[in-house]
C-alpha cells in the first residue's frame, strides 16, 4: 500500500512540471502569433501609407525635383528644395476657403439629417411590427445595386422642376429650379440605403424586451427610439457617419451638372482648375493634401467605434 502511494505521488509531481512546460509553449506559441499579427499589420499599414506619404512630401517640392524623384526612394523623403510655396500657389490660384466652406457645409448637413432619416428608418423597420416591413426592407437594399450614373441624368432634370423659394431684391419669391443652390447637393443624399440597412441590423441586435418595458410604463415609440436606442447605437452611428461623410465630402460628378456657380463649388470640382492650363503637380499634391487632412480627422475620432459596430452589426444576417 506504502509503495502505491508513493508512486502516485511520484507521477503527480512529474505531471506538474509538464504542466509547466506545457503552459509556458502555450504562451510562448501564444507571444509568437501575437508577434507575427502585430508585424504583418505595420507592414501593411506602412504599405497604405506610402501614397499619403508621397502627397504630403511632395506637396513641399518644386515640379521639376518631383518629376526628379520619382523613381527613388527620395520621392518619400522631405528632401532638396523643400518649402511651403506650392499651398500659397494654391490659395492664389483657387478659393480654397470658399470651396472648403461649401464642401463643410454640404457634408455637414448631409450628415447630420442623414443620421436622423435614416436611423429612424432602420428604427421602423427593426423594431415595428407592420405588415410589408420585409418587402421594403428588400426594396431598400435591393437599390444598392443600381448605380448612381443611371439616375443622374434623370435626377437633373427633376431637380430642375422642384420648387423653391428665392429672395430677391429683399423679396422672397415663388420659383422653380433647384439648379446653383445648396440644397441640390443635399437633399438628394439624405436618405441611403446602406446607411438604413446598417441601422436596422443594429437595432435588430439590441433586445425588444427594452421596447416591452418602456411600453409598459407609457413610453411612445419616438420616445423608445430616442431614449432607449439611441444612446446604446453610437457605433452605429458613428459608421454611418464615416459612410456618409466620405461620399459627400467627394462628391464629384453631380455638383459637376448641378452647380455653374464658383461660390456654390464644392472642393473635389476646384481640383480640375489645376488641369486647365499647364499641370502644376505641386499644387496639386499641395492641394489634395489640404482636402485629405479632413476626412482623415473625421476616421482617426470615430475609428474605434467603426469597427466596434462592423463587429456588431456587419456579421448578423
Amino acid at each position: 500500500m506504502s509503495e502505491t502511494r508513493t508512486l502516485t505521488t511520484a507521477s503527480r509531481g512529474s505531471e506538474r512540471p509538464r504542466r509547466v512546460r506545457t503552459a509556458a509553449s502555450e504562451k510562448s506559441h501564444r507571444l509568437r502569433g501575437k508577434i507575427f499579427v502585430y508585424v504583418a499589420m505595420s507592414l501593411f499599414g506602412v504599405l497604405f501609407l506610402f501614397p499619403l506619404v508621397f502627397m504630403f512630401v511632395s506637396s513641399l517640392k518644386p515640379d521639376a525635383q518631383i518629376l526628379q524623384d520619382i523613381d527613388s526612394v527620395n520621392a518619400f523623403l522631405p528632401t532638396g528644395d523643400i518649402s511651403l510655396a506650392n499651398y500659397f500657389g494654391v490659395f492664389d490660384r483657387v478659393p480654397v476657403a470658399r470651396f472648403l466652406f461649401n464642401s463643410v457645409f454640404v457634408t455637414v448637413l448631409t450628415v447630420g439629417f442623414g443620421l436622423i432619416v435614416n436611423s429612424m428608418a432602420g428604427f421602423a423597420l427593426s423594431r415595428l411590427e407592420w405588415k410589408g416591413r420585409i418587402v421594403v426592407l428588400a426594396i431598400v437594399i435591393a437599390t444598392l445595386i443600381v448605380p448612381f450614373e443611371t439616375i443622374a441624368v434623370p435626377m437633373v432634370y427633376w431637380v430642375a422642376q422642384l420648387p423653391t423659394l428665392v429672395m430677391e431684391g429683399g423679396v422672397l419669391k415663388y420659383d422653380f429650379g433647384w439648379l446653383n443652390t445648396y440644397e441640390v447637393q443635399i437633399v438628394p443624399f439624405i436618405a441611403n440605403a446602406f446607411s438604413i440597412f446598417l441601422f436596422t441590423q443594429y437595432f435588430s441586435t439590441i433586445p425588444k424586451s427594452l421596447d416591452e418595458a418602456a411600453r409598459i410604463d407609457g413610453a411612445s415609440w419616438f420616445t423608445i427610439y430616442r431614449r432607449i436606442l439611441v444612446p446604446l447605437s453610437g457605433p452605429a452611428f458613428a459608421t454611418v457617419a464615416i459612410l456618409t461623410f466620405l461620399p459627400a465630402w467627394n462628391q464629384y460628378l453631380w455638383p459637376l451638372m448641378v452647380v455653374q456657380k464658383e461660390e456654390l463649388r464644392p472642393v473635389m470640382v476646384g481640383m480640375q482648375y489645376f488641369f486647365q492650363l499647364n499641370t502644376a503637380w505641386g499644387e496639386v499634391m499641395a492641394y489634395t493634401s489640404l482636402i485629405t487632412i479632413p476626412v482623415l480627422i473625421v476616421f482617426l475620432v470615430f475609428q474605434r467605434a467603426f469597427v466596434s459596430s462592423i463587429a456588431a452589426s456587419g456579421v448578423k444576417g
